[in-house]
């Protein structure tokens, strides 16, 4: 005698370039998925995909065994737990939380605390990967929480996840490990772009530099990632500069209530601070090597 699975429930706040592919997945894993989103374009594509779209946080998170929160920062999560029509008070008792925007780990104990104190589960799941591993199911998830948060999250993140990091039983865990990843991240960037800047002052081929240093000891990820996009001169957003305005701010903050020095990482946050403010904040975070070319005059291709 067999019986049948019940439908498992998810919704999912924000549908950026990061959200969509995620309830993407979900929907593929046979999750039945309600989505929100400040942009109601971003909500029609979802439901012409098959997804159904709610007004607020609260209607996505009514049914949902687990909520997939994929917003920008801490502010705008607090907001959407324990705002005006939060998902907090609508979720079911014992449902998750998967809390996955970048955030100082001290603002994630303080969130999933209030969240525990009124029986469902937060974990903290920062996740790693851009819009394509997004889109196809193949993140890498940073996380922490508790073991009950896990078991009830850990079909959804099966959806999600290339690779799923268990990195601890409390919330913060997760988000320290992803700010240790974002001053790398950060700081590979600005170096890309100052080199590539560099490269372009000296005059040489560009196309030519790429290749030859992502096969020498120069290379990194964000090197092989971000140069294409100079090469190619197209600075639309997959990851914008005011992104690491925010992460690397927030490894500032952390830093300074240790006592901790990161000149490394400042001098970093500096170059994504003159790019935002001179008007790339929105653009690519490759951008940086628009800035260098401005200040030094170097020529790099399209238009800088």
């Amino acid at each position: 005698m067999t019986t049948d699975t019940p439908t498992r429930r998810a919704a999912v706040i924000g549908l950026g370039s990061m959200g969509s592919g995620m309830a993407g997945s979900l929907l593929r894993a046979g999750f039945s998925v309600v989505a929100c989103d400040v942009n109601p374009e971003a909500v029609a594509r979802f439901e012409a995909a098959g997804g159904r779209g709610a007004p607020n946080p609260a209607e996505a998170a009514r049914d949902a065994d687990v909520v997939v929160s994929v917003v920008v920062n801490a502010a705008q999560t607090e907001a959407v737990l324990f705002g005006e029509a939060g998902a907090a008070a609508a979720m079911p008792g014992g449902a998750v939380f998967v809390s996955s925007a970048t955030m100082d780990p001290a603002v994630a104990r303080t969130l999933a605390a209030r969240l525990e104190a009124t029986g469902r589960h937060f974990l903290d799941a920062p996740m790693s990967g851009g819009a394509a591993r997004a889109a196809d199911g193949g993140l890498t998830f940073l996380a922490s929480g508790s073991a009950a948060a896990f078991a009830k999250a850990r079909p959804a993140l099966d959806a999600m996840a290339g690779t799923l990091y268990e990195l601890g039983d409390a919330a913060g865990q997760g988000a320290a490990f992803k700010m240790i990843n974002q001053l790398l991240a950060g700081v590979h960037i600005a170096a890309a772009c100052e080199a590539m800047a560099f490269a372009a002052k000296q005059g040489l081929d560009l196309r030519r530099v790429y290749e030859v240093i992502t096969k020498s000891a120069g290379n990194s990820w964000m090197f092989e990632n971000r140069v294409p996009h100079i090469l190619d001169a197209d600075y639309s957003p997959k990851s914008a500069v005011d992104i690491f305005v925010k992460d690397l701010g927030i490894v500032q903050d952390m830093a300074r209530v240790e006592k901790y020095p990161v000149p490394v990482a400042a001098a970093a946050l500096q170059m994504f601070l003159m790019a935002s403010g001179a008007g790339m904040g929105r653009d690519d975070d490759a951008s940086v090597a628009r800035l260098y070319a401005q200040v030094s005059g170097a020529t790099l291709p399209g238009k800088a």
